[in-house]
């Protein structure tokens, strides 16, 4: 028998508790007999899911593999991913598909689902074998050429269409690709003086609102990927008052790191879509604290050194995200005055509900064993290097609140005392 006991934890909701786990679930929350590890100061959360993860493998393990990215997951407190497709072959079929499933389970940190491209080989020119995906073994219920735009509305129609009928989502990269032709930073003055493409914010509101009168058109449901304007914000606020099936993600940098950072043409801060003004940081602070985004997605992009340390022009777009995300979260929300029940819900319930995730992102007896333990009074230095194979870090040297102590998953500690467990 597989056991552990959690003592003088706290809980989301403020009260203190013991926590017992046996073979992989939690059997009871409440004052316990036995003596186990002793969590006094650190807060229990429901192991957090990422709907937007790259995990780069199969195509581009330089940058990332399954293990690697598994191990930077569970370092920062997940207990389920979800890896985009844009690897190489593209996740367009079954058999990439369920290669992805089983590595993750061979690496045995979290949960990683694969999602299936919307188009084969994310090229917008014809869609996925989205029943087959979603009848492989894998059967994926999240579908996204995330790092292109389904740009074609008659195809994006279609695709939601199928989608809806495999009972799924999809995860669109908003982007009007004839609007951010050679596009490298947010649009404005400083574009300008920096003389570097602008990327107008509405390259990004205009698909927003197409696909949301397409999903409303459809029954279908939609999901947006890495918010980034005031204006999207307004957007999405639009479609859900309207009573459209729509969710949103933010990443923790968008949340945090302005376009004044591009004044060092430093290729660490060159991202897809990019930093934008402060205007649109606060107001996506703000969308976060009152529900209209719904989840932080982490957009992980690792990258080789050799991609990333070189001239701007020349430098791929992303940014690690996976071992700082809560801490982003907790200056952002807990700072801000928000509370850990709604500390949960953007990093672990709701996101396990866009994924259909019926192992994750709960904390009650009965339930699988994956949950998060942090500790809200720790203040940490950002360093480049993390578990990730990639070090293009934009947090490295800030210095934010909280830090993940111990992470379980299935009843297992991967990560105990901060320290990344070995895995069988």
């Amino acid at each position: 028998m597989n056991s552990i006991v959690l003592n003088n934890v706290t809980l989301p909701n403020g009260t203190g508790a013991d926590i017992e786990i046996r073979d992989g679930r939690i059997v009871s929350i409440g004052e316990s007999l036995s003596r186990g590890v002793d969590c006094a100061g650190l807060i229990a959360l429901p192991g957090f899911v990422d709907v937007h993860t790259h995990l780069r493998e199969p195509g581009f393990e330089a940058s990332e593999t399954i293990l690697t990215g598994s191990q930077s997951a569970a370092a920062g407190g997940y207990t389920a991913v979800m890896a985009m497709a844009n690897t190489a072959p593209v996740t367009d079929n079954a058999a990439i598909a369920d290669f992805i499933l089983d590595a993750g389970q061979a690496a045995g940190y979290v949960e990683v689902h694969p999602i299936g491209s919307v188009t084969i080989g994310l090229k917008g020119e014809a869609l996925s074998d989205i029943p087959g995906l979603a009848s492989s073994k894998s059967k994926v219920r999240m579908f996204s050429d995330d790092g292109v735009c389904v740009f074609d509305k008659d195809l994006m129609h279609a695709a939601m269409l199928a989608v809806k009928n495999v009972g799924g989502v999809i995860a669109q990269h908003a982007q009007d690709p004839l609007l951010t032709v050679g596009s490298q930073m947010n649009a404005g003055a400083l574009a300008t003086e920096l003389g570097l493409t602008g990327w107008p914010a509405i390259a990004e509101e205009s698909i927003i609102e197409r696909d949301a009168l397409l999903a409303e058109g459809t029954g279908s449901r939609l999901h947006i990927c890495h918010l980034t304007t005031a204006g999207a914000v307004e957007v999405v606020r639009w479609a859900k008052k309207r009573g459209i099936n729509i969710t949103a993600e933010v990443t923790p940098h968008h949340l945090m790191l302005t376009e004044e950072l591009v004044r060092s043409y430093d290729p660490l801060y060159k991202v897809n879509p990019p930093l934008r003004s402060q205007e649109d940081t606060l107001a996506l602070r703000a969308a976060l604290l009152d529900g209209t985004i719904d989840v932080i997605g982490t957009d992980h992009a690792p990258h080789s050194a050799e991609k990333k340390e070189c001239e701007w022009q020349n430098a791929a777009f992303g940014m690690v995200g996976l071992e700082h995300a809560a801490s982003v979260l907790q200056e952002v929300l807990i700072d801000g005055g928000g509370d850990w029940e709604r500390f949960a819900q953007i990093l672990s319930t709701r996101p396990a509900e866009i994924a259909g995730l019926v192992n994750q992102g709960k904390l009650e007896v009965g339930a699988m064993a994956n949950l998060t333990l942090i500790d809200p009074s720790a203040k940490r230095l950002i360093h480049s290097a993390t578990k990730s194979k990639s070090t293009n870090n934009p947090f490295a040297g800030s210095t934010l609140p909280g830090a993940v102590v111990h992470t379980i998953f299935k009843g297992q500690f991967t990560v105990k005392d901060s320290q990344l467990q070995e895995r069988s």
